[in-house]
């Protein structure tokens, strides 16, 4: 996967600053007694980085102080690397606004930079290996804080898959399975002979430009994937001995039949992680996707102490 340059913020959407209004709402929906005590005084909070890990969450950390009246002064950019411990940014504005968001801000940045991290290990393994395939997420997301989750992906250097039901068509079986119980036929009996009607309903309604994924649980039910036109073959729960003779074979025989290699993508999920993905970072393999990477990943640890006077 090519990196990807720029400023990341500029890939948000206008609705994650309501978001972030939620979640202050959320956070004190009545009385602000601490900040009662504390005043409208101006003052300033250091950031610090206290465990080590990859900074991401930026444009969600700085869009809860704006909200706020508040200022945020980075020390370190979105993607570096931090050490124990790290002053990486200084919040500026009344000491009450800063702590009215310290907890969300705090909640946010940490798990963003958990995921990015975990991301970025993952990733340095398979690189490890001279697979320079694309390392993936899922659709395994937190309700309410996928597109965090997402982004942090993206900073840790993976692809984040589909962000939601209507950015792809993934077939899995129960898709096909009930599109072949709704057409009441007696006929076909196997996953792998129901595939095609699957597809060709799926094209018809996504039309040609939304790409359609099938989830594979046998070479046999490939071939029928391809056949059919599907763009992106995942091969679910495979084992890591079988998976490269498979894509190989897949690739070969329908390069062979004249389908020019790279039509198709081949997709291997299901159980990858730190200990086991290397495994299947076979030659033939386009993608590698795993919830892992942001599916009860830790945390960055972050801290924002106030400056004494």
């Amino acid at each position: 996967m090519a990196s990807l340059h720029g400023d990341l913020s500029h890939l948000l959407p206008l609705t994650y600053k309501q978001t972030i209004t939620a979640w202050l709402e959320e956070d004190c929906p009545s009385f602000d007694y601490g900040g009662f005590v504390v005043g409208e005084a101006e003052g300033e909070a250091k950031l610090l980085g206290k465990s080590k890990g990859i900074v991401a969450g930026v444009p969600f950390f700085n869009e809860v102080f704006s909200q706020l009246g508040c200022t945020v002064e980075w020390n370190v950019k979105e993607g570096d690397p931090v050490e124990t411990i790290t002053t990486c940014a200084v919040v500026r504005g009344p000491m009450r606004k800063i702590l009215l968001g310290e907890r969300v801000a705090l909640n946010i940045l940490a798990r963003c930079s958990g995921i990015a991290t975990k991301t970025n290990a993952l990733l340095t393994i398979l690189r490890s290996h001279s697979w320079n395939g694309i390392l993936a997420g899922t659709r395994k997301t937190t309700p309410g804080f996928r597109l965090v989750e997402k982004y942090g992906i993206l900073v840790g250097g993976a692809d984040p898959h589909r962000h939601d039901l209507s950015s792809m068509t993934m077939l899995k079986d129960n898709h096909i399975w009930a599109c072949h119980n709704k057409s009441q036929s007696t006929t076909p009996t196997t996953i792998a002979a129901a595939i095609p009607a699957a597809i060709a309903a799926a094209r018809a309604a996504a039309g040609f430009s939304t790409k359609i994924e099938v989830e594979c649980r046998s070479v046999e039910e490939a071939h029928a994937a391809i056949a059919a036109g599907a763009d992106i073959i995942m091969l679910d729960n495979f084992s890591a001995a079988d998976v490269a003779g498979a894509a190989k074979l897949l690739k070969d025989e329908w390069t062979a039949k004249g389908k020019a290699r790279g039509t198709f993508l081949i997709e291997v999920s299901g159980g990858l992680n730190e200990g086991n993905a290397a495994q299947f970072a076979a030659e033939d393999v386009d993608i590698l996707s795993t919830s892992s990477i942001h599916q009860g990943v830790g945390i960055v640890d972050f801290s924002l102490k106030v400056a004494l006077r």
